[in-house]
Protein backbone atom coordinates (compact mmCIF):
# COMPACT_ATOMS: atom_id res chain seq x y z
CA UNK A 1 0.00 0.00 0.00
CA UNK A 2 1.35 3.40 -0.95
CA UNK A 3 1.79 5.92 1.84
CA UNK A 4 -1.62 7.32 2.65
CA UNK A 5 -2.02 11.08 2.58
CA UNK A 6 -5.16 11.98 4.48
CA UNK A 7 -5.39 15.77 4.43
CA UNK A 8 -5.88 17.89 7.53
CA UNK A 9 -9.40 18.95 8.46
CA UNK A 10 -10.77 22.23 7.15
CA UNK A 11 -12.43 24.77 9.45
CA UNK A 12 -15.95 23.88 8.27
CA UNK A 13 -15.31 20.19 9.04
CA UNK A 14 -14.58 20.79 12.72
CA UNK A 15 -17.25 21.19 15.40
CA UNK A 16 -17.00 22.79 18.84
CA UNK A 17 -18.42 21.14 21.94
CA UNK A 18 -18.73 22.69 25.39
CA UNK A 19 -16.63 20.65 27.81
CA UNK A 20 -16.95 22.44 31.15
CA UNK A 21 -19.05 25.37 32.36
CA UNK A 22 -17.94 27.59 35.22
CA UNK A 23 -19.30 30.84 36.58
CA UNK A 24 -16.53 32.80 34.88
CA UNK A 25 -16.44 30.97 31.54
CA UNK A 26 -16.50 27.74 29.56
CA UNK A 27 -13.97 25.42 27.93
CA UNK A 28 -14.43 23.97 24.45
CA UNK A 29 -13.29 20.80 22.72
CA UNK A 30 -12.83 20.32 18.98
CA UNK A 31 -14.25 17.21 17.33
CA UNK A 32 -15.20 15.79 13.94
CA UNK A 33 -18.42 14.32 12.60
CA UNK A 34 -18.54 10.76 11.22
CA UNK A 35 -19.62 12.15 7.85
CA UNK A 36 -16.29 13.97 7.62
CA UNK A 37 -14.48 10.65 7.98
CA UNK A 38 -16.66 9.09 5.30
CA UNK A 39 -16.04 11.97 2.89
CA UNK A 40 -12.26 11.87 3.38
CA UNK A 41 -12.16 8.08 2.96
CA UNK A 42 -14.14 8.43 -0.28
CA UNK A 43 -11.84 11.25 -1.38
CA UNK A 44 -8.54 9.45 -0.74
CA UNK A 45 -9.36 5.75 -1.08
CA UNK A 46 -12.39 5.84 -3.35
CA UNK A 47 -15.89 4.67 -2.31
CA UNK A 48 -15.16 1.03 -3.21
CA UNK A 49 -11.82 0.74 -1.41
CA UNK A 50 -12.81 1.05 2.23
CA UNK A 51 -15.33 -0.64 4.50
CA UNK A 52 -16.44 -0.70 8.13
CA UNK A 53 -17.61 -3.49 10.42
CA UNK A 54 -19.04 -3.29 13.92
CA UNK A 55 -18.72 -5.90 16.66
CA UNK A 56 -19.80 -6.23 20.29
CA UNK A 57 -23.15 -4.53 19.59
CA UNK A 58 -21.48 -1.53 17.92
CA UNK A 59 -18.98 -1.02 20.77
CA UNK A 60 -16.09 -1.79 18.40
CA UNK A 61 -15.55 -0.65 14.83
CA UNK A 62 -13.12 -2.04 12.28
CA UNK A 63 -12.22 0.27 9.38
CA UNK A 64 -10.60 -1.66 6.53
CA UNK A 65 -8.69 -0.15 3.60
CA UNK A 66 -7.92 -2.09 0.43
CA UNK A 67 -4.22 -2.71 -0.27
CA UNK A 68 -4.01 -3.34 -4.01
CA UNK A 69 -0.34 -4.38 -3.78
CA UNK A 70 -1.03 -7.15 -1.26
CA UNK A 71 -4.50 -7.87 -2.57
CA UNK A 72 -6.05 -7.78 0.89
CA UNK A 73 -7.90 -5.60 3.36
CA UNK A 74 -5.87 -3.88 6.11
CA UNK A 75 -7.81 -3.40 9.35
CA UNK A 76 -7.63 -0.91 12.20
CA UNK A 77 -10.01 -1.16 15.13
CA UNK A 78 -11.13 0.91 18.11
CA UNK A 79 -13.92 1.09 20.65
CA UNK A 80 -16.42 3.87 21.32
CA UNK A 81 -18.61 5.26 24.08
CA UNK A 82 -22.37 5.72 24.17
CA UNK A 83 -23.98 9.11 23.57
CA UNK A 84 -26.82 10.53 25.62
CA UNK A 85 -29.19 10.33 22.65
CA UNK A 86 -29.70 7.51 20.14
CA UNK A 87 -27.66 5.08 22.22
CA UNK A 88 -26.80 2.46 19.58
CA UNK A 89 -26.28 4.93 16.74
CA UNK A 90 -24.09 7.12 18.93
CA UNK A 91 -21.95 4.17 19.98
CA UNK A 92 -21.46 3.03 16.38
CA UNK A 93 -20.59 6.55 15.24
CA UNK A 94 -18.08 7.09 18.05
CA UNK A 95 -16.29 3.78 17.49
CA UNK A 96 -16.11 4.56 13.75
CA UNK A 97 -14.58 8.00 14.35
CA UNK A 98 -12.04 6.54 16.77
CA UNK A 99 -11.05 3.85 14.28
CA UNK A 100 -10.53 6.57 11.66
CA UNK A 101 -8.29 8.42 14.14
CA UNK A 102 -6.13 5.27 14.08
CA UNK A 103 -5.74 5.71 10.32
CA UNK A 104 -4.69 9.33 10.91
CA UNK A 105 -7.90 11.09 9.89
CA UNK A 106 -8.37 14.15 12.11
CA UNK A 107 -5.50 13.18 14.40
CA UNK A 108 -4.36 16.81 14.31
CA UNK A 109 -7.25 17.66 16.64
CA UNK A 110 -5.17 16.13 19.45
CA UNK A 111 -2.81 19.11 19.11
CA UNK A 112 -5.54 21.68 19.85
CA UNK A 113 -4.74 24.20 22.62
CA UNK A 114 -6.78 24.57 25.78
CA UNK A 115 -9.76 26.68 24.66
CA UNK A 116 -11.27 28.94 27.32
CA UNK A 117 -14.13 31.37 26.60
CA UNK A 118 -14.65 34.16 29.14
CA UNK A 119 -18.16 34.60 30.57
CA UNK A 120 -18.28 38.02 28.86
CA UNK A 121 -18.26 36.22 25.51
CA UNK A 122 -20.95 33.62 26.25
CA UNK A 123 -24.30 33.35 28.01
CA UNK A 124 -23.98 31.36 31.24
CA UNK A 125 -27.01 30.63 33.40
CA UNK A 126 -27.20 29.07 36.84
CA UNK A 127 -29.44 26.06 37.41
CA UNK A 128 -29.45 25.08 41.05
CA UNK A 129 -25.83 24.62 42.06
CA UNK A 130 -24.62 24.13 38.48
CA UNK A 131 -23.96 26.45 35.56
CA UNK A 132 -25.10 25.85 31.99
CA UNK A 133 -24.44 27.41 28.59
CA UNK A 134 -26.49 26.85 25.45
CA UNK A 135 -24.42 28.98 23.09
CA UNK A 136 -23.04 27.43 19.93
CA UNK A 137 -19.57 28.08 18.53
CA UNK A 138 -17.76 27.33 15.29
CA UNK A 139 -14.22 27.29 13.92
CA UNK A 140 -13.80 30.18 11.50
CA UNK A 141 -10.11 29.65 10.81
CA UNK A 142 -7.52 26.97 11.47
CA UNK A 143 -3.92 26.53 10.37
CA UNK A 144 -1.30 23.79 10.66
CA UNK A 145 2.48 23.53 10.59
CA UNK A 146 4.33 21.07 8.37
CA UNK A 147 4.03 18.41 11.10
CA UNK A 148 0.23 18.77 11.01
CA UNK A 149 0.07 20.45 14.43
CA UNK A 150 -2.46 23.25 14.92
CA UNK A 151 -0.61 26.58 14.97
CA UNK A 152 -3.46 29.03 14.44
CA UNK A 153 -7.10 28.90 15.48
CA UNK A 154 -10.03 31.32 15.53
CA UNK A 155 -13.39 30.45 17.11
CA UNK A 156 -16.57 32.54 16.85
CA UNK A 157 -19.95 32.51 18.56
CA UNK A 158 -22.69 31.28 16.22
CA UNK A 159 -25.46 33.76 17.00
CA UNK A 160 -23.54 36.97 16.32
CA UNK A 161 -20.32 35.76 14.60
CA UNK A 162 -18.29 37.39 17.39
CA UNK A 163 -14.69 36.21 17.68
CA UNK A 164 -14.28 34.69 21.15
CA UNK A 165 -10.94 32.86 20.88
CA UNK A 166 -7.85 33.28 18.74
CA UNK A 167 -4.39 31.76 18.69
CA UNK A 168 -1.68 32.55 16.17
CA UNK A 169 -4.27 34.36 14.04
CA UNK A 170 -3.20 34.97 10.45
CA UNK A 171 -4.55 37.00 7.57
CA UNK A 172 -5.47 35.14 4.39
CA UNK A 173 -2.22 36.36 2.80
CA UNK A 174 -0.11 35.25 5.75
CA UNK A 175 -1.81 31.86 5.77
CA UNK A 176 -1.04 31.39 2.09
CA UNK A 177 2.60 32.36 2.56
CA UNK A 178 2.95 30.00 5.52
CA UNK A 179 1.48 27.12 3.56
CA UNK A 180 3.75 27.77 0.58
CA UNK A 181 6.90 28.05 2.66
CA UNK A 182 5.90 25.19 4.99
CA UNK A 183 7.83 26.82 7.78
CA UNK A 184 8.24 24.80 10.98
CA UNK A 185 5.92 25.87 13.76
CA UNK A 186 5.26 24.87 17.37
CA UNK A 187 3.70 21.63 18.42
CA UNK A 188 1.03 21.24 21.06
CA UNK A 189 1.27 23.35 24.22
CA UNK A 190 2.22 20.28 26.21
CA UNK A 191 5.06 19.23 23.91
CA UNK A 192 8.09 21.01 22.54
CA UNK A 193 9.05 21.33 18.88
CA UNK A 194 12.67 21.26 17.76
CA UNK A 195 12.39 24.97 16.94
CA UNK A 196 11.20 25.75 20.45
CA UNK A 197 13.93 23.62 22.03
CA UNK A 198 16.66 25.37 20.08
CA UNK A 199 15.41 28.89 20.84
CA UNK A 200 14.47 28.15 24.48
CA UNK A 201 11.49 30.49 24.03
CA UNK A 202 7.81 29.76 24.47
CA UNK A 203 5.68 29.46 21.34
CA UNK A 204 2.30 30.99 20.49
CA UNK A 205 0.23 27.92 21.55
CA UNK A 206 2.13 27.77 24.85
CA UNK A 207 1.41 31.43 25.56
CA UNK A 208 -2.26 30.93 24.64
CA UNK A 209 -2.48 27.93 26.97
CA UNK A 210 -1.06 29.87 29.95
CA UNK A 211 -3.29 32.88 29.29
CA UNK A 212 -6.40 30.70 29.02
CA UNK A 213 -5.69 28.93 32.31
CA UNK A 214 -4.95 32.21 34.09
CA UNK A 215 -8.25 33.61 32.85
CA UNK A 216 -10.09 30.44 33.84
CA UNK A 217 -8.87 30.57 37.44
CA UNK A 218 -8.85 34.34 37.90
CA UNK A 219 -11.76 33.95 40.33
CA UNK A 220 -9.43 31.94 42.57
CA UNK A 221 -6.94 34.78 42.82
CA UNK A 222 -4.69 33.69 39.96
CA UNK A 223 -3.28 36.74 38.18
CA UNK A 224 -0.84 37.12 35.31
CA UNK A 225 1.09 39.64 37.41
CA UNK A 226 1.88 36.90 39.93
CA UNK A 227 3.28 34.65 37.23
CA UNK A 228 5.42 37.43 35.76
CA UNK A 229 6.76 38.29 39.21
CA UNK A 230 7.44 34.62 40.01
CA UNK A 231 9.75 34.28 37.01
CA UNK A 232 11.04 37.88 37.13
CA UNK A 233 9.91 38.72 33.61
CA UNK A 234 8.09 41.74 32.19
CA UNK A 235 5.79 39.91 29.77
CA UNK A 236 4.65 36.35 29.20
CA UNK A 237 6.53 36.17 25.88
CA UNK A 238 9.81 36.43 27.84
CA UNK A 239 9.24 33.03 29.45
CA UNK A 240 11.86 30.34 28.92
CA UNK A 241 10.87 26.74 28.30
CA UNK A 242 11.93 25.87 31.85
CA UNK A 243 9.65 28.65 33.16
CA UNK A 244 6.80 27.33 31.04
CA UNK A 245 7.11 23.73 32.23
CA UNK A 246 7.27 24.84 35.86
CA UNK A 247 4.32 27.19 35.38
CA UNK A 248 2.14 24.50 33.77
CA UNK A 249 2.93 22.11 36.63
CA UNK A 250 1.75 24.74 39.10
CA UNK A 251 -1.39 25.54 37.07
CA UNK A 252 -2.29 21.84 37.06
CA UNK A 253 -2.69 22.10 40.83
CA UNK A 254 -5.59 24.50 40.24
CA UNK A 255 -7.20 21.98 37.89
CA UNK A 256 -6.79 19.13 40.39
CA UNK A 257 -8.29 21.22 43.16
CA UNK A 258 -11.13 22.29 40.88
CA UNK A 259 -11.95 18.70 39.90
CA UNK A 260 -12.40 17.74 43.56
CA UNK A 261 -15.39 20.07 43.81
CA UNK A 262 -17.16 18.98 40.61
Amino acid sequence: MEKLNFRTLQANEIDCRISTVKENGISLLLYKDARVDQNILDEVMGPMNWQRHHTRENANCIVSLWDSEKGQWIDKEDTGTESYTEKEKGLASDSFKRACFNWGIGRELYTAPFIWINSLDCNITKSGSKFTCYDSFYVSQIGYDKSRNINSLVICRQKDKKEVFSMGKQTAKQGKETKEKAEPAPETPGSLSEEAKSSNKVTVPMIASVKSLVEKYSNKGLKMEKILAMYKIKKIEDMTLENYKDCMDKLKLYEKEDSKHE
